[in-house]
């Protein structure tokens, strides 16, 4: 078997150790209209683990199934990570199948304090998502992008006005409306953003205007003769600019990824944030309370009602938002009096692997 690994070839060659329905199923949560995720477990054939060929996971293209070699899989354990440890809970009903070796690997034995940073931290990384996510959705920004000089000011009388604006109404030698192409700037010491503005209708002087193109990300200076007098002073707020330019990269590029069906249900609901996400996030700080509250690991939730009503976006922000600082506190009271072990016994469970792997390969 070379490492290009397929499950299909997984199973033909009888190399599954585990298999089981996870997520949204295995959780109690699935609706009519929930994907099947599969997550399993498998060991490579002695010359592969031995060679050059060891490959520790496989997928299909869209990543609902997925399988991790067995060093792999007790590895993530050791680390206690959410997925895998959940994997490992699977309820009875959701294993579809279990070689007796797995046995050998418990919950109990992987549960350990790590489990308040891998399932806590990463929910509260999701409430921060959340909250990027609802200001998105709140303030869209444009798709015609805001140039240089949408954050350029002219000083006027005890205050400024916006400097489009300034060269609309700007009247000069007769004539009203300026272009910023005519216009000069200079830099003026000790000052930062701040310029003296000239212009030169006849366009004789070479000045460079205030922006060369649209697409400039500062303003140009240019050389003025010494007896010009300048027609007003600018500034320009090039730090707000920065923080423009990065917002609308960041909003332009949620908006070519996201998912846009679960975005138009968001919208539906008009609850301006991820719903389904907020059901994980919450779903994932109540596993985490209740490891260090019982010890163990029982992933399949005992209010669905609650949970999917969230997900449906019947739950406003503030009040999904109060439920999971409400699991975070207790997590946090649970985990300081909790006899779990600041770690997993890596001696133990890294035993239990070689004692796997030794009866896997006995006889071959």
């Amino acid at each position: 078997m070379d490492s290009d690994l397929k499950i299909s070839s997984l199973k033909s060659h009888n190399l599954i150790l585990f298999e089981v329905i996870s997520g949204s199923r295995a959780f109690g949560l699935a609706t009519e209209n929930s994907d099947t995720d599969i997550r399993g477990v498998y060991y490579l054939p002695k010359e592969d683990f031995f060679g050059l060929n060891y490959v520790p996971q496989v997928s299909n293209e869209t990543n609902d199934i997925i399988f991790y070699e067995i060093g792999r899989f007790i590895e993530l354990l050791q680390k206690n990570n959410p997925n895998i440890l959940e994997v490992l809970a699977s309820p009875e009903d959701c294993i579809l199948r279990k070689h007796p070796l797995m046995n050998l690997l418990k919950p109990e034995d992987f549960l350990s304090k790590l489990c308040k940073d891998t399932f806590a931290g990463y929910a509260i990384s999701q409430i921060k998502k959340a909250k990027g996510l609802n200001k998105k959705i709140l303030n869209p920004i444009n798709k015609e992008r805001k140039s240089v000089l949408d954050f350029c000011y002219v000083l006027h009388d005890q205050g400024s006005v916006p400097l489009r604006q300034w060269l609309r109404e700007c009247s000069y030698k007769g004539q009203r409306g300026l272009v910023q192409e005519k216009c000069g700037l200079v830099s003026i010491d000790h000052t930062k953003g701040m310029f003296a503005l000239f212009y030169d209708e006849s366009g004789d002087l070479g000045y460079k205007g205030i922006i060369r193109h649209e697409e400039a990300n500062q303003v140009s200076v240019s050389s003025v003769p010494k007896e010009e007098k300048p027609l007003a002073y600018l500034f320009c707020n090039l730090d707000a600019y920065s923080t423009y330019c990065k917002d609308y990269r960041e909003y332009w590029k949620w908006v070519s990824e996201r998912n846009e069906e679960r975005y138009q249900v968001n919208r539906k609901h008009g609850q301006n944030y991820d719903s389904k996400n907020m059901m994980h996030t919450i779903r994932l700080l109540q596993s985490c309370e209740q490891i260090f509250r019982k010890g163990s690991l029982d992933i399949r939730v005992d209010n669905r009602d609650e949970l999917l009503d969230i997900k449906a976006g019947n739950r406003s922000y503030e009040e999904a938002l109060k439920k999971a600082e409400g699991l975070i506190r207790s997590i946090e009271y649970h985990h300081s009096v909790s006899r779990l072990p600041e770690t997993p016994d890596l001696q133990k469970t890294t035993q239990i692997l070689i004692d796997i792997r030794e009866e896997l390969y006995k006889n071959k």
